[in-house]
């Protein structure tokens, strides 16, 4: 920034104390890496580094910063203003969103931002925006590189899942629910696929760059226009005495009058309660029943105590640990679905 013209990097190791590129051919490779290593950080911290020529008949890059694109007026934000950035730079609970929030807050703090305690009149208040879905992180990575992905994917009410070969134009969230919306190539049409719904690994293929969002595409209607109405079932579950105090908040005593049910309920242990409780979002309180540990037992319906199947044997393959033995009063695999705890 002391000079407005470019600087070759041979001048820049010239004038910048401790940037010497030395005498031989390996300290001159050195000087190199590190010069790139220090030019891309440059960029990725938002500090405008141009390249070019002073004269047109230099045949070697130059470099500079602008001083006036790179300095920024004061920031001075009101109460309201820091708490508002405060608490959108803490509300990703996955790590692919957290690191560039925490990073755009130590920027504006910089430039002399009160962010830092911005979250004061909000103690007691800490929301989390959720993206617990294994495939979040591969499909936002696709839709920022302008790949195309394909991937397992598995239908309401269907038991297996279907490939999908999807062009991905964004992922939003609708209804505390996370959406890809994207081309599907194989029906060659817009398509919006739920996230919990994705039954595999997500696989990126093609080029990067090749994928481009029509500039006619509103992701947002696109996404509540065709993503399902939430339908509303009753999970039938066996809860231990003492626990899943959360599950129990919104659940209700399974009716078990004198005339019987459609479905008799099969044996739960002794020292367990029968509840009900409402759900929409299969594979969210799957997940949900299998942070309880033993302590829950999935009765009905059966698409849910599958679910909770899969995911026990997902964690069982990837478990280096011996399978347990069953207690002697445990219920048969074939009644109900055991959760197990995430250790």
């Amino acid at each position: 920034m002391a000079t407005s013209r470019f600087l070759t990097v041979s001048q820049l190791g010239d004038l910048v104390e401790g940037y010497e590129p030395g005498a031989t051919a390996e300290e001159q490779d050195a000087f190199r890496r590190m010069f790139e290593r220090d030019k891309a950080y440059l960029r990725e911290i938002g500090i405008p580094l141009e390249t070019g020529t002073d004269a047109a008949f230099a045949d070697e890059t130059g470099y500079r910063i602008r001083r006036g694109d790179y300095a920024l007026p004061d920031i001075e934000l009101e109460p309201g203003e820091a708490a508002a950035l405060a608490l959108a730079g803490s509300l990703w609970s996955t790590t692919a969103l957290a690191g560039p929030a925490a990073s755009a807050l130590r920027k504006l703090a910089a430039g002399g931002a009160a962010v830092g305690g911005g979250l004061g009149a909000l103690d007691g208040f800490e929301p989390r925006v959720e993206a617990a879905e294994p495939a979040f992180e591969p499909c936002l990575a696709a839709v920022q590189t302008g790949r195309a992905i394909r991937f397992p994917y598995r239908k309401v009410g269907e038991a297996d899942a279907t490939d999908r070969h999807v062009e991905p134009w964004g992922v939003l969230s609708w209804r505390g629910r996370w959406y890809l919306a994207g081309h599907d190539l194989v029906r060659a049409a817009p398509r919006v696929f739920r996230l919990s719904r994705v039954a595999g690994a997500v696989r990126l293929v093609g080029p990067a760059g090749a994928v481009r969002v029509p500039p006619d595409i509103n992701l947002s209607t696109m996404v509540s226009a065709q993503a399902p109405a939430d339908r509303e079932r009753t999970a039938t579950l066996a809860v231990r005495r003492g626990t899943g105090h959360a599950l129990r908040r919104g659940a209700r005593p399974a009716a078990r009058g004198c005339v019987p049910p459609a479905r008799p309920h099969p044996a739960v242990p002794a020292d367990m309660d029968l509840l009900e409780r409402e759900f929409s979002d299969t594979e969210r309180f799957a997940r949900w029943i299998v942070g309880s540990g033993p302590d829950v037992l999935v009765v009905d319906p059966p698409e849910l105590r599958d679910a909770v199947v899969a995911r026990l044997r997902a964690a069982a393959a990837g478990s280096a640990a011996a399978p347990a033995q069953a207690p002697p009063d445990a219920v048969p695999p074939d009644a109900v679905a055991p959760a197990v705890g995430r250790r």
